[in-house]
């Protein structure tokens, strides 16, 4: 019974071995206790538990943050000692010449530009000095938070971080169904008799997709993190491009949604207890919304697939869906024309139906979707190079521009 219990949890440790919580404790635990192996030796004092704290602020999910990190942290520690040792010849630890040396401190990172290790320049500065040693413990205090640095940097490249790419896509797609569920629930309701309050709450649940984009906002940052000087990962720019260009789309979508929300809740304050929309109408209505709704999930699986066979089915499926879309479109706008030749009150209502639904399908469309990944790639390229114009150098003259961008016009023209 015990062993099957600890083989059950060995599985379920198994499956979840790439969630960010098992993976951040796993890689900060021996970061840390391999760093303070190393400080037992090499550091004067006889526990170095700096060289693990470093360590253990070091290690993040990425590579990238944590090199950056590392950089960051190192400097802060540095500056930290120098000014310890500066107050310690000139006045010494008094209360008076703590405040000061708290206030200097706390300058002197925001001129080394530390970020989010302001704070732990006077805290090094404070435990230096509040020693009666102080050369002795500084040189220490560095040696110990070089350790840290270095250990917590090569952990990832002994035990690599994972890739966050398909943690995107998926929140990507979820947000993409959450669209569509959204949309059916407004289609089923367009040809009924529905009070404007329940209209009302289908605008709430609109805005609240708001929240949703910040999310998958913050699932993207992650991926594109993780791209960043990893080793593992070829064409990371145009992995980020891909997926930060698909997330503008839905977001644009959500937004023509909501105003979409909103002429449905005005039109259903404007008519009253008549139906929302005539039978013939409301019923061409749920046929499109669930139309476009279908073609929402069909772009964002699209755009978060990696396999050239899959992305080609996808395409073709978007095609499809988008073609029988903007039919129903066609045919909604006869109805619209016909409805408000016999009555033109709500025309203008009417008429915003017709274009949002119309904003979204040129929206995921696969050319206006090429033209924007195509365009964004030559803004981000264009900024590498002015950013970094040795660099770029140095990549032209390697060869490797010419293949980025074989790759890119590649991938444009799966999307056509």
């Amino acid at each position: 019974m015990r062993e099957r219990k600890l083989t059950t949890g060995l599985l379920r440790l198994a499956k979840r071995r790439r969630e960010p919580v098992v993976v951040q404790t796993l890689r900060s635990a021996t970061a840390a206790t391999i760093a303070y192996v190393i400080a037992l030796r090499l550091s004067p004092e006889p526990a170095p538990l700096t060289a693990p704290l470093t360590a253990l602020l070091v290690v993040q999910v990425t590579f990238y943050a944590t090199l950056t990190n590392g950089i960051r942290r190192v400097n802060s520690v540095v500056a930290g000692v120098l000014v310890a040792i500066a107050f310690s010849v000139l006045v010494g630890l008094t209360w008076w010449s703590l405040a000061l040396l708290i206030v200097a401190a706390l300058a002197v990172g925001h001129l080394v530009r530390v970020d989010e290790y302001v704070a732990e320049v006077a805290i090094s500065a404070m435990l230096v000095l509040g020693v009666t040693t102080v050369g002795f413990t500084a040189w220490a205090r560095i040696v110990e938070t070089l350790i840290g640095a270095v250990v917590g940097t090569a952990c990832n490249l002994l035990l690599p971080p994972p890739v966050w790419v398909d943690e995107a896509g998926r929140s990507i797609e979820d947000l993409a169904r959450r669209v569509r569920q959204l949309m059916l629930r407004m289609g089923e309701e367009a040809g009924g008799r529905i009070p404007w309050e329940r209209a009302a709450e289908r605008l709430h649940e609109a805005r609240r997709l708001d929240h949703d984009i910040v999310q998958v906002d913050a699932a993207l940052r992650q991926a594109e993190d993780s791209l960043r000087l990893n080793p593992r990962v070829k064409e990371g720019l145009l992995h980020r491009v891909v997926l930060r260009t698909g997330l503008d789309t839905l977001e644009i979508c959500t937004v023509v949604l909501r105003v979409l929300a909103r002429s449905f809740t005005d039109l259903a304050k404007a008519r009253g207890p008549k139906e929302l929309f005539p039978p013939r109408v409301g019923a061409t209505v749920e046929q499109l919304l669930s139309e476009i709704a279908d073609a929402v999930v069909s772009f964002a699986v699209l755009v978060t697939t990696h396999l050239s066979e899959n992305a080609e089915s996808a395409e073709a499926r978007l095609s499809a869906e988008l073609h029988t879309a903007a039919g129903t479109r066609d045919r909604l706008a006869e109805l619209l024309q016909e409805e408000i030749r016999k009555d033109w009150a709500h025309w203008q209502l009417l008429g915003a139906v017709l274009t949002e639904t119309t904003r979204i399908i040129d929206e995921l469309n696969t050319e206006h979707r090429t033209r924007r990944l195509l365009e964004e790639l030559d803004r981000v390229s264009r900024g590498q190079r002015a950013k970094l114009p040795r660099l770029a150098l140095l990549r032209d003259r390697l060869g490797v521009q010419e293949e980025l961008w074989r790759n890119h016009v590649g991938f444009g023209e799966r999307y056509r």
